[in-house]
C-alpha cells in the first residue's frame, strides 16, 4: 500500500498533468482529476502506469460541492489517506477589456478558480488536521503571475481570481499552521499550455516571450518542480509563501 497520496485538480493537461507525473515518479499514489476531458486524463494515467506508478482518474467539477464530496470519498476509498492537495484547476475565457465582461463570465471564472480552491481545501483540511486526528499534510495553490500585474486588456477576471487565491493561501496557512498543515502557492508566468488557446490566442507565449527577462516561455515541468518542492519536506519551514516561477517577471 502506498502511504503518500496526492490529489491534483485539473490534472488532465498542462501544469497539472506534468505535476501528476512528477509526483508519481516520487512514489506518490496520484488522484488525477478532470472535468470533461477523459481522453487527456487517460493519457496521463497511461504515462504513470508505464512508469510503474499508481493512480486513479476521477471526473469531477471541483467548483461544485457535491462533485468535490464524491471526488474525495472516491480517493479515500481507492487510494487512502491524503498527504498533498494541489489546487491547480482553473479556467479563463476569451481576451477582452472590462466593458466586455458579462455577469455570467465573471461569476463563472470566479467560481471555477476560487470556489473550487475553497471547497477542495476544506475537505483536505478535514482529513489532514492533527486536531481531527490526521497526520498533517501540505496544500499547494497554483496561482498566476497575473495576480501581481492584473492582466489589463485581456484577463481582468482571471487575474482577480488568482489574486483571491493568493489571499486564501496566506489566510489558510495561518489558520492551520498549528494543525500540521502547510499551505503555499506558486505563481507561474507565461507557460506553454493549452490554456492560451482557451483565451483565443494559442501563440500568446511566443508573442510575449521577448518581454520575459529570461527571453522564453516556461515549460509545465518547470512549474511542477516548484509545486513538488513546496509539497515536500525540503520546504518544511515554508508556509504562507507564494513563489514566482515566471522567468523574472
Amino acid at each position: 500500500m502506498v502511504d503518500k497520496v496526492v490529489l491534483i485538480t485539473g490534472s488532465a493537461r498542462g501544469i497539472g498533468a506534468a505535476t501528476a507525473q512528477l509526483f508519481a515518479r516520487q512514489g506518490y499514489a496520484v488522484c488525477i482529476n478532470y472535468k470533461t476531458n477523459a481522453e487527456a486524463a487517460e493519457r496521463v494515467a497511461t504515462a504513470i502506469h508505464s512508469q510503474g506508478g499508481r493512480c486513479i482518474s476521477v471526473p469531477a467539477d471541483v467548483s461544485r460541492e457535491q462533485d468535490v464530496m464524491r471526488l474525495f470519498s472516491t480517493m479515500d476509498r481507492e487510494l487512502g489517506t491524503l498527504s498533498v492537495l494541489v489546487n491547480n484547476a482553473g479556467i479563463l475565457r476569451t481576451q477582452c477589456r472590462l466593458e466586455g465582461l458579462s455577469e455570467e463570465r465573471i461569476n463563472t471564472v470566479l467560481i471555477n478558480n476560487v470556489t473550487s480552491c475553497f471547497l477542495c481545501s476544506r475537505e483536505a483540511v478535514k482529513r489532514m488536521s492533527t486536531k481531527n486526528g490526521g497526520a498533517g499534510g501540505t496544500i499547494v495553490n497554483v496561482s498566476s503571475i497575473a495576480a501581481k500585474y492584473g492582466s489589463p486588456n485581456e484577463y481582468l477576471d482571471y487575474a482577480a481570481s488568482k489574486g483571491a487565491m493568493d489571499s486564501f493561501t496566506k489566510g489558510l496557512s495561518l489558520e492551520v499552521a498549528d494543525e500540521g498543515i502547510r499551505v503555499n502557492g506558486v505563481r507561474p508566468g507565461h507557460v506553454y499550455t493549452d490554456i492560451h488557446a482557451d483565451g483565443g490566442e494559442p501563440g500568446r507565449v511566443d508573442r510575449l516571450s521577448g518581454k520575459i527577462p529570461l527571453k522564453r516561455g516556461g515549460r509545465p515541468e518547470e512549474i511542477a518542480e516548484a509545486i513538488y518542492w513546496l509539497a515536500s519536506e525540503k520546504s518544511s519551514f515554508a508556509t504562507g509563501t507564494v513563489i514566482d516561477v515566471a522567468g523574472g517577471l
